[in-house]
């Protein structure tokens, strides 16, 4: 009698794959996962530069000015012009709706969106303060991530691999066999989840730092293997 054991990984956030085909011979099915926790190093955040004026002249204006202002702080500070991206202008017409009456143009308003990324994690909050200023009064979001990810991604990836092969051995010990070898093996994209903080206004900045100082995040892998059994 052929013999099948299937392995469910409870702690996997998913159900295992179902595999297109089945062996004909003896084999265990086992999903295996790995994490690893890792405090961030760097950062990224984003700001937008809104300005209303009465024409779509002026309101482009005022934008491209408090974006040269902001991006001189960040230069001051040793920001690189390639960590910054200033993105594309968006200019649109304001208008007034006067009950009864048809809507009237008021003025234009101008937004350009700017993402600095941060490389060293403790001039994070010197950078937040540099960027609330004339034209910006809001912080969007900030991202905090870490400059080895593809490293723990690898470190993570071998714990799923392991976690798999712990698994089958023990599995098929408990059934009184052994595991022969690997048939088939399904990789699942790996998952990396960077922590993202609350949008903060102008007065909120100052209180930044305390937020992010012993934050994890988590970077995780999984794999789906077939495991040959001994006849």
């Amino acid at each position: 009698m052929k013999k099948i054991i299937t392995a469910l990984c409870l702690s996997a956030c998913f159900s295992p794959i179902a595999f297109a085909s089945s062996p004909d011979f003896p084999h265990i099915e086992v999903s295996g996962k790995g994490e690893v926790f890792v405090v961030p190093d760097m950062a990224q955040f984003s700001v937008d530069v809104v300005e209303n004026k009465a024409t779509a002249e002026k309101a482009k204006q005022a934008a491209d000015k408090a974006v040269t202002g902001f991006l001189a702080r960040l230069e001051v500070q040793g920001v690189k012009r390639e960590n910054i991206n200033s993105g594309n202008i968006r200019l649109t017409p304001e208008y007034r709706y006067p009950k009864g009456k048809k809507p009237e143009l008021v003025g234009y308003k101008a937004i350009r969106n700017i993402t600095v990324t941060v490389l060293d994690l403790n001039k994070l909050n010197g950078y937040l303060d540099k960027a609330l200023g004339d034209g910006i009064n809001r912080i969007n979001h900030i991202e905090l991530k870490t400059s080895k990810e593809k490293e723990y991604i690898e470190a993570a990836r071998l714990e799923a691999i392991k976690d798999a092969n712990d698994k089958a051995t023990s599995l098929a010990k408990g059934f009184g066999t052994a595991i022969k070898g690997v048939w088939k093996i399904s990789y699942h994209n790996n998952y990396s989840q960077p922590v993202l903080m609350k949008s903060m206004r102008m007065d909120m900045a100052s209180d930044a730092s305390e937020s992010y100082q012993d934050t994890q995040m988590v970077i995780s892998d999984s794999v789906s293997v077939v495991y040959r059994l001994k006849d």
